[in-house]
């Protein structure tokens, strides 16, 4: 392999690991208030609403609300499903599921 290469993969790994090794490193060592832990506890629910509503609820550039959208009926039946199982596994293999029967039974 080209020394260029070897280069650039291992300047990049460094990029992409420093920006996740200094938090750590610097807030180990301080009591972080108790405030600012709840806070942060709500960051990857955020991150993961950001992500998912658009997906769901843009369809062909438009929000689509109405009952034709598969992909939101299947978010409302399997939100109570992973709020009762309290299971990752068992919650994306019912949705899996849900959606597979929604689309090909139902549309």
């Amino acid at each position: 392999m080209d020394k260029n290469y070897l280069l650039l993969i291992l300047g990049m790994a460094l990029v992409t690991y420093l920006p996740r090794l200094m938090p750590a490193m610097i807030l180990s060592k301080r009591n972080i208030p108790v405030v600012l832990v709840k806070f942060l506890e709500f960051i990857p629910v955020s991150v993961l609403s950001a992500l998912l509503f658009p997906s769901i609820l843009v369809v062909d550039d438009k929000i689509n609300i109405s009952p034709s959208n598969t992909l939101l009926l299947t978010s409302i039946l399997t939100f109570p499903l992973a709020y009762k199982m309290r299971n990752m596994f068992l919650t994306v293999i019912a949705g899996m599921s849900i959606i597979v029967i929604l689309n090909r039974i139902l549309f």
